[in-house]
């Protein structure tokens, strides 16, 4: 089959490899016919390529039809139209059944010292093979599925696997209060969807972002924006002019660890992403810093009082936090990548034909399988508009 592969720093291609088998009793194969490329793969192709290895196959977001069960599998069908979700968790041990599927204690990736395995998501995730590709290995298939309508348009249910559970957790982490208000920091795909699903719970959403189109598809939803690049370092004094000198009373953080902003730690870690990886691995794992601008940016926006909802990927394992400032203001910091299983049944009747969060439109680009190079180039240098592309393993 073809699937896009990782060959190095900024480097993808797309290569004829194994199709997949059932290789455990609870195996399933779907035959992928949609898959997009998240905001979070852009940090294999940048920062963390000292975690993969040539020929990975890269992906977390797909959907598909299943071609093959195992013996084990008892909810699935062959031809069934599922979505599948980022993390392949049971469904069944303690974590699982508190709803905390990103920390399943079956697929824990415990050699890493990390949570469930992840599709796609280098050795810190169990070096799963992703669903940028025309077929994709499901384990746990009997819980790592979210069935869908056999005429289910795949523009708008292919988000359940990652970007609309994100951002639906990434507000109810926020815990606003009803009426209230929310800064969202970053409006690439999660940042976007965060803002469009906080606007219609009927919260006052303030976006932000210094990319024009990123900007203006927000602003479309009649939902507030302030342009970065016209505030610079007044960005936390003009929200408090907004909000009656407090700021607002929670805020998303939906940049992570590749903030601008943030010189000294954009140089340390493109350094570290040039090293051979037997040396940036441990790098990395000892001495790492993220990009913190968009964190602190937070901290100072937030009301006293209130809630930093981080959604944003951070990598780093020695950041220094403001420790004074966030105890100072009694801020509460919630995190974590979504448990998708947890959401998926408060999205699922937002994705009728009313579709409330516009997710049949939410797509800024579909190409072919073939073109995954040039749509991560795209996408990583934030060309033509682009905030989310979507690849078509048939075309």
């Amino acid at each position: 089959m073809k699937a896009v592969t990782w060959q190095g720093k900024r480097d993808v291609s797309v290569e004829e490899v194994p199709d997949p088998g059932i290789r455990e009793p609870g195996d399933a194969v779907v035959r992928v016919t949609s898959t997009a490329i998240c905001g979070s793969d852009l940090h294999l192709y940048e920062l963390l390529g000292a975690y993969m290895s040539p020929g990975d196959v890269l992906g977390h977001e797909p959907m598909g039809i299943v071609e093959e069960v195992g013996p084990g599998v008892r909810d699935l069908s062959v031809g069934d139209r599922v979505v599948v979700p980022f993390q392949i968790s049971c469904g069944e041990c303690e974590m699982c059944r508190q709803g905390l599927m990103t920390q399943c204690e079956t697929t824990q990736v415990r050699d890493q010292g990390c949570g469930a395995a992840l599709f796609g998501y280098s050795k810190l995730y169990g070096q799963v093979p992703g669903g940028q590709a025309e077929y994709l290995r499901v384990p746990h298939a009997d819980f790592t599925h979210i069935r869908v309508p056999e005429d289910a348009d795949d523009t708008r249910y292919l988000f359940l696997s990652d970007v609309l559970p994100t951002a639906w957790q990434a507000v109810e982490y926020a815990a606003v209060p009803d009426g209230g208000s929310v800064t969202v920091l970053g409006l690439g795909p999660i940042g976007d969807m965060a803002a469009r699903v906080a606007h219609h719970r009927g919260l006052r959403v303030i976006g932000v972002d210094l990319v024009p189109e990123r900007l203006d598809r927000v602003a479309a939803r009649g939902i507030e924006t302030i342009d970065l690049r016209a505030v610079g370092d007044g960005l936390a004094d003009a929200i408090r002019d907004r909000t009656e000198g407090r700021g607002t009373d929670a805020v998303i953080e939906a940049v992570g660890m590749e903030a601008h902003g943030s010189p000294l730690a954009a140089t340390a870690q493109r350094a570290v992403s040039y090293l051979p990886a037997r040396v940036a691995r441990p790098a990395m794992d000892t001495m790492s810093v993220d990009r913190l601008a968009a964190l602190h940016t937070a901290i100072d926006i937030v009301r006293r009082g209130g809630t930093i909802s981080i959604i944003g990927v951070y990598g780093g394992t020695v950041d220094p936090m403001p420790m004074r400032t966030l105890f100072d203001k009694q801020i509460q910091l919630r995190m974590g990548q979504a448990n998708v299983k947890r959401w998926a049944d408060d999205i699922l009747p937002l994705l009728d034909d009313s579709d409330p969060l516009g997710a049949d439109s939410f797509a800024t680009h579909r190409m072919p399988l073939s073109s995954a190079p040039q749509a991560y180039q795209m996408f990583q240098a934030k060309q033509d508009g682009a905030v989310k592309v979507v690849l078509d393993p048939a075309a």
